[in-house]
This record gives structure tokens, sequence and C-alpha cells, in this order.
């Protein structure tokens, strides 16, 4: 909806449309901030307390997509993830839960089953992963997260920055 009016009104380019675009920035911003304070306090509430909730750190990430058709192309990078993990880490606190950011690197190409890291396994397009050592299929987005858990049971074991790595032998 912002989109598509922003666009209309920078198309426009008057000095009306100009200030209505500055309007339109702040009541898309209170939105969005709205939406993130719902989304982590559902959370927080949810699972309750002692919760250890594990985000993907995406730090330097891009969600630029140029493959994607230009209505697409801002949906991902518009969002505000880091506002996200900051009200859901605040509130965690007060509920005597923790949020830690783990490593985004392999969690979308390692197979959870044998442990292998190839990326050629993920097919984009189809948003499928198949193992080509031991089998395995899924939806690449699930895979990321059983990942994304395997982490954050590493670190309730003791690892204090847990990650994936790539060895020679993969």
């Amino acid at each position: 909806k912002y989109q598509k009016l922003r666009a209309k009104l920078q198309a426009k380019g008057t000095k009306s449309a100009k200030r209505r675009l500055k309007k339109l920035s702040g009541r898309e911003n209170r939105w969005m901030t709205d939406v993130n304070h719902r989304l982590s306090k559902t959370l927080v509430q949810k699972f309750g307390s002692n919760t250890l909730f594990v985000l993907e750190d995406l730090t330097g990430v891009s969600f630029e997509r140029t493959d994607l058709p230009k209505v697409l192309r801002n949906q991902n990078k518009s969002w505000a993830f880091y506002q996200l993990a900051q009200f859901l880490t605040y509130k965690a606190h007060l509920n005597n839960s923790e949020v830690i950011e783990v490593s985004a690197q392999y969690t979308s190409q390692r197979c959870p089953k044998c442990g292998t890291i190839k990326k050629s396994n993920r097919n984009h397009d189809l948003h499928e992963y198949h193992c080509s050592n031991c089998g395995y299929r899924s939806n690449d987005d699930r895979l990321g997260a059983m990942n994304i858990q395997l982490l954050g049971t590493q670190y309730i074991s003791g690892q204090e920055q847990p990650k994936f790595e790539l060895t020679t032998n993969a």
C-alpha cells in the first residue's frame, strides 16, 4: 500500500506531493513499529519465561533482489528486522528470557541430518533443499530454521558463539 502510494507521489514531483511523502513516511514508520511491538509481545507471551529466542545475525546481509518482479523487490528489504530484534530483546529480558543472534552463514546450505554443507544442494527457485550426500529433502526455509535451532541448542550446551563452518572434507 505504502509503496504504491509513494511511487505515485514521487512521479508527480510537486511541492504538495513532497509534503504528502513526508507525512506518509511517518505513518509507515509508526505502522511498522506497531507491528514489531505486537509481534515481539506475542512471541514473549506465547513462549513464556525462561525461553531462548535464537535469531540470525542479518548484519551485512543484503535483501536486494533484482531477479524479482518490481512489485516484490522492496517487500523484504523494507522490513525493520533490527527494530524487531531490539523489541524482542527488551521484552524477553523483562520476562526472564534471552535472545541471541547466531551467524547466518551456511544455515540454508547445511544438511541437518548428515552435516554436509554444499551450496548447490539448495534450489532457490523451488525453495527446496536436496542433500546430495544422504538424500534428505526439505523446504529451504524449514531447513534454515532447523539449523538455527541447532545453533541455539549448541549455545545452551555452553558454546559461546555457535556457528557452522565449511570443512575441507565436506
